[in-house]
C-alpha cells in the first residue's frame, strides 16, 4: 500500500485529505500540522507521495521543498494550496513539484493527478536502475526504433528510455536542435505504446499562423448561411491515439494555456464553441529552442513548460555522435540508391573522412540531403569525394592536411546562396521567415532558390 505525507497548518484540510485517502482503499497516510516536522519524517522514512500546502508559519511549503532538494530527497510532490499565484507555481516546478493545484480540488481530480505522480516515479526509478551498458537488441520493441539507426551509447540509453516512457500516458517533451529526429523518436515512441495501433498526428507549429492554430488543433464550429459546419481538429484526429506538436515555442499564451489545459484535464472546446469536449490523447511535445532559457521567459509559460519537462528527452546533436555519422550515411546510401535505381555500393575512405569531420548545423536531416546529392551525382558504384557537397568539404572546396582543414576562398555570390538554401532548410521550406531572418527581401530569396532548382 503506498504511503502518503499530508502537510497542512490546517487541522480541518488535512483531515479531509485523510479521510479521503483512506476512502481510496489504496493508501495510507501520515498528517503533519506543524511544518517544522516535514523534513524529520522525509529522511527518516519512505513516503511515496508528498501532499504539501505552501503557506505555512514557520517552514513554509517553499522552505521545504528547497530543503528536500538540497539533500536530495526524490519524491514526488503535489501542492495543494489556496495561494494562486504564478511565480510561486513556477519556482515550484522548477523544484520538480509534479502539479500545482489551487484548493478547493475536485476529488477526482486529484486521485487522477496522484496516480499519474506514482506511475511518473514508477517510471523513473526503473529508468535509474536501467544497466550501465545497454545494446538495442535488448529494447523489447526494436522494430519501433528502426527509423532511428544509431551505434552511439547515449542514443542506445535514450533509445530504453523513450521505451519505458512510451508504456505510459504521460505527456512528453522531446527537445533537440533543428534535423535531429524529433518526429522520428515521437512516432518510435508511439509505435512502443499500447497506443500504436490508433492514430499518430504530427504538427509542424511553425507551419501556421498564431491566428490559424487553434482552429487547425482543437476544430472549429462555423455558420454559414443558415448551417452550421463543423471541423474536427488535430486532436480528435489523434484521440486514442498520439498529438505531436513540434516547435511549440511558435504557440502563443492563448494556446499555451489552452494546451496546459488539455494535459491536465483531458478538456478542450471547438473554436466558436462553448460546449467542453473530452479526448484521450497523448501529448507529445517538442522544440529547437532552449525554452528555459532567460529570452524565453516573457514569452513561454513557465507554468506549462516545467510541467511537461517533468518527463523530457534530449536528443544529442549529430557533432556529438560521430559514431553515428557512417552509419547513417550507408542507411540513407542504400535508401536514396533504392528510390533512384543506381547500384551504389559505398563510400571511398576520402569521402568517410569528409563526411566524419564534417558539423552538420542541421544535423541528421542535412546528412540525409547531402547523401541523396552524393548519391545523384555518384558516376560508379563508390562515392568519392567530388560526389559531396561543397559544404561538406568536397574536393572542389576544403581539402585536409595534417588532419586538419586547410581553407580555400569561395566566391562571395556561393557563400551566400549556401547561407540562404540552409535558412530555408531550417525553416522548414517557409521563404517568408527566412527573408525576414536573413534581413533580405523575399525577391532575392525566390531568385536565389530558384535559380539552382530550374
Amino acid at each position: 500500500m503506498k504511503h502518503v505525507l499530508i502537510v497542512d497548518d490546517d487541522v480541518a484540510v488535512t483531515n479531509y485529505f485523510k479521510v479521503f485517502i483512506a476512502q481510496t482503499g489504496r493508501f495510507e497516510s501520515t498528517v503533519v500540522n506543524d511544518s517544522r516536522r516535514v523534513m524529520d519524517l522525509l529522511e527518516e522514512n519512505d513516503y511515496d507521495l508528498v501532499l504539501l500546502d505552501m503557506d505555512m508559519p514557520n517552514v513554509t511549503g517553499m522552505d521545504i521543498l528547497n530543503s528536500m532538494k538540497q539533500k536530495q530527497i526524490e519524491v514526488p510532490v503535489i501542492v495543494l494550496t489556496g495561494v494562486n499565484d504564478i511565480d510561486l507555481a513556477v519556482k515550484s516546478m522548477k523544484l520538480g513539484v509534479f502539479d500545482y493545484l489551487i484548493k478547493p480540488v475536485d476529488d477526482d481530480k486529484l486521485l487522477e493527478i496522484i496516480d499519474d505522480a506514482l506511475e511518473h516515479r514508477s517510471l523513473h526509478r526503473s529508468i535509474d536502475e536501467l544497466p550501465s551498458e545497454l545494446t538495442r537488441k535488448e529494447l523489447a520493441n526494436v522494430d519501433a526504433f528502426e527509423y532511428l539507426p544509431s551505434r552511439d551509447p547515449e542514443m542506445i540509453r535514450m533509445f530504453h528510455q523513450a521505451e519505458k516512457l512510451a508504456a505510459s500516458d504521460l505527456s512528453l517533451f522531446i527537445w533537440g536542435e533543428s534535423g535531429t529526429g524529433k518526429e522520428a523518436l515521437a512516432r518510435a515512441i508511439h509505435n512502443a505504446s499500447p497506443r500504436r495501433a490508433r492514430p499518430f498526428v504530427a504538427v509542424e507549429a511553425n507551419n501556421f499562423e498564431a491566428d490559424q492554430l487553434p482552429a487547425f488543433v482543437f476544430g472549429q464550429v462555423r455558420s454559414l448561411s443558415g448551417t452550421r459546419e463543423v471541423k474536427p481538429g488535430f486532436v480528435e484526429e489523434a484521440d486514442e491515439g498520439t498529438l505531436f506538436l513540434n516547435n511549440i515555442e511558435h504557440f502563443n499564451y492563448p494556446m499555451q494555456t489552452r494546451l496546459k489545459r488539455l494535459i491536465q484535464t483531458h478538456e478542450y472546446y471547438r473554436e466558436s464553441s462553448a460546449r467542453i469536449r473530452k479526448t484521450d490523447v497523448r501529448i507529445i511535445a517538442s522544440s529547437t529552442r532552449d525554452l528555459t532559457a532567460p529570452e524565453y521567459e516573457d514569452c513561454f509559460s513557465r507554468d506549462l513548460l516545467y510541467h511537461l519537462m517533468i518527463n523530457s528527452i534530449r536528443i544529442p546533436p549529430l557533432r556529438d555522435r560521430t559514431v553515428d555519422i557512417t552509419l547513417l550515411a550507408e542507411h540513407f546510401m542504400k535508401e536514396q540508391a533504392k528510390r533512384t535505381d543506381k547500384d551504389i555500393r559505398g563510400f571511398s575512405d576520402e569521402a568517410v573522412e569528409l563526411l566524419e569531420d564534417y558539423d552538420y548545423p542541421n544535423n541528421v536531416r542535412e546528412l540525409k540531403t547531402v547523401v541523396a546529392s552524393a548519391v545523384t551525382k555518384a558516376e560508379g558504384e563508390i562515392i568519392g569525394p567530388e560526389a559531396l557537397p561543397r559544404t561538406v568539404g568536397g574536393i572542389s572546396s576544403l581539402r585536409r592536411r595534417d588532419g586538419k582543414r586547410e581553407f580555400e576562398p569561395r566566391k562571395l555570390d556561393e557563400i551566400i546562396e549556401d547561407q540562404v538554401r540552409k535558412t530555408v532548410d531550417y525553416f522548414d521550406g517557409k521563404r517568408e521567415r527566412a527573408a525576414e531572418q536573413l534581413g533580405i527581401s523575399i525577391e532575392k530569396i525566390n531568385s536565389i532558390m530558384d535559380t539552382r532548382d530550374s
